[in-house]
């Protein structure tokens, strides 16, 4: 069967060919154009495919596009299913043209004007009562052919979406599992009078997805026609309150919490909240849940990426009671037994592989057991090769060779999740996770400001990282800092010896002349550029943020200008918008300087 699996995803790649392409990773959310209405939309996705064109890329990669909850956090979504109504385009849209909406629009451009650092959320609740206005004055056709195709077609899915989210706004917003009456256990008579009376309702939140449906695949179809392929985003996980979890309970451990165990960057690990699955109960039902996202994907994807796709093999699972403070400290993995993960995750990736058109590509970051790499290379899913990361962890401590970055990867310089490149150069190369280190000293019974004070420059610690005095030339003197014996602190050297002096590595690496600078220019982030470009990955998607600081169009503190910081909730997450509207970024010089040096990698 694996061979089988292996040889038809091969034919998955002829679908779009083993070529060298560069590409950009854009969050929607991080545009506009003049059109735009507070936030970025689905016709803006066309100013980029135009944009991408002219700057030698032919892959548009976009963060999850399904409806967000209460954080806004598109891998937090209220339906695995269900695009998010937000980005609706009101340009062009029948019944748009009615006076009194022209005149709404107009009001709500004044009052949530798109340009500014970040996207006033506002905007989302404004922009669906107005899209409640034009569905009930019949615009756009509710009752027609194509919306009721639409419907029946999707019915596994938007039936229950549709109910879910109507239930919510009669319970004010409160998540399904404090809701009373029958509607929590889904009492068929209860339910049964609730569609009957909030019929109307129920059928404009299927409306609004059939509009989100056909304006997205209309962008897909001009995608097609500039060669431009779009890269979706498959979150592994979905909110617990979610039409997905409420609909389908059998299939998710509520008493667990999805997240991440503790690393060298994270020192408590993470705790996402999001239920794991019960992968049991999900194959039982032959894995249809499965199927028909993928169904649905395949509408708008030419390729799809697999958020943490070790997920699959096991997932590090948090009691839920476990006080959040602790985040991901007190997990264990699931399944727990380790000789079963290959088998686990390799099912799961074959029903994947068998049900759909698309190509696949993997998150395959953070700690991996060997079965998940070996995985994807048996089936050519395409991982992530972080700059930043690509390294001899284990004997030099250097970082890897353009030519030794894996085939079947996509090479980057930043993830949504991490800091920028510029952000990543200034304040965290070179450094270590100060949370991680007093742990660690506090565990061992360190003095921790005393080797703080012996190990790390104040002047250059910053965020929550320490950077390494020049004077600890060796792990001898780290030894005598710490007051431990060599063969007491492996741990403690592991991290010395992959961060101290990275910045000077990276910077011979990068082969730059002259001392080596603190801050970052477009100089230095176009070799850096060159690296991920010029590798041997098969793909090279950059964020849209670190193609802009080439041409130095962000000012200020780079640090600020971070999509997420895992972990944390709050309004600068998920809403960082670029400093320059779409159309004027198709006029900018940074266009042909990237098909320049795209072209001189040999990508298209």
């Amino acid at each position: 069967m694996a061979k089988n699996v292996g040889q038809g995803y091969k034919n998955n790649w002829e679908n779009i060919g083993k070529k060298r392409r560069a590409g950009v990773l854009v969050p929607l959310f991080s545009v506009y154009s003049k059109d735009s209405v507070g936030v970025g939309d689905i016709h803006d996705l066309d100013h980029l495919c135009e944009w991408c064109e002219k700057s030698g890329l032919s892959l548009l990669q976009l963060l999850p596009m399904n409806e967000v909850g209460s954080t806004f956090c598109p891998y937090d979504a209220i339906s695995s299913f269900a695009l998010e109504p937000m980005y609706i385009s009101l340009a062009g849209l029948p019944g748009s043209d009615d006076k009194s909406i022209r005149s709404r629009i107009a009001d709500l451009k004044k009052k949530f004007p798109a340009g500014g650092k970040h996207v006033d959320y506002g905007i989302r609740a404004a922009k669906i009562a107005l899209l409640r206005q034009i569905y009930s004055n019949g615009g756009n056709g509710p009752g027609s052919k194509e919306f009721r195709e639409f419907t029946v077609r999707n019915e596994y899915w938007l039936d229950d979406f549709a109910l879910f989210k109507t239930l919510k706004n009669y319970h004010e917003g409160r998540p399904w599992y404090e809701w009373g009456n029958g509607y929590r256990e889904h009492d068929l008579e209860k339910i049964g009078i609730f569609r009957k009376s909030h019929a109307r309702e129920i059928e404009f939140e299927k409306w609004m997805q059939w509009v989100a449906f056909t304006q997205f695949k209309k962008a897909r179809v001009h995608a097609s026609s500039k060669n431009i392929l779009f890269c979706g985003d498959l979150p592994i996980l979905t909110s617990r309150d979610s039409a997905d979890v409420w609909a389908h309970l059998g299939f998710f451990k509520l008493d667990f919490s999805a997240g991440a165990p503790p690393d060298m960057y994270c020192a408590k690990g993470q705790r996402w909240g999001m239920p794991t699955y019960n992968w049991k109960a999900i194959a039982d039902d032959g894995y249809r849940y499965i199927k028909e996202k993928l169904k649905f994907a395949e509408n708008f994807y030419d390729i799809l990426r697999i958020d943490h796709v070790v997920g699959l093999f096991r997932m590090w699972s948090i009691p839920y009671n476990e006080p959040p403070e602790n985040e991901g400290l007190n997990g264990s993995f699931d399944p727990a037994d380790e000789k079963t993960w290959k088998a686990h995750g390799r099912a799961i990736l074959s029903i994947m592989l068998e049900s759909t058109r698309m190509l696949f590509a993997a998150e395959d970051l953070g700690i991996i057991p060997k079965d998940c790499p070996e995985t994807l290379k048996e089936f050519e899913i395409p991982g992530n090769e972080v700059q930043r990361w690509v390294k001899d962890w284990a004997v030099s401590h250097d970082f890897l060779e353009p030519k030794k970055y894996r085939l079947f990867s996509i090479a980057m310089l930043s993830t949504h999740d991490t800091t920028n490149w510029p952000a990543w150069w200034e304040n965290e190369a070179g450094t270590v996770d100060e949370a991680l280190f007093v742990r660690r000293t506090i565990g061992r019974g360190i003095d921790c400001e005393k080797a703080k004070n012996g190990l790390f420059d104040p002047a250059l610690s910053r965020h929550g990282r320490l950077r390494w005095l020049k004077g600890i030339i060796s792990t001898d003197l780290l030894a005598g800092a710490l007051g431990k014996k060599k063969e007491d602190i492996a741990d403690f050297i592991d991290m010395y010896e992959n961060t101290y002096r990275e910045k000077e590595k990276l910077w011979k690496h990068l082969r730059l002349k002259g001392t080596m600078r603190e801050k970052s220019d477009p100089e230095i982030i176009g070799r850096a550029l060159n690296v991920t470009l010029s590798s041997k990955a098969i793909f090279c998607v950059e964020l849209l943020m670190d193609y802009l600081y080439m041409a130095d169009l962000f000012k200020g503190d780079p640090y600020q200008n971070r999509i997420n910081r895992p972990g944390t909730v709050g309004k600068a997450n998920w809403s960082l918008v670029i400093p320059i509207p779409l159309e004027d970024l198709l006029e900018h010089e940074i266009g042909p300087k990237i098909r320049a040096i795209a072209k001189a990698a040999g990508r298209e």
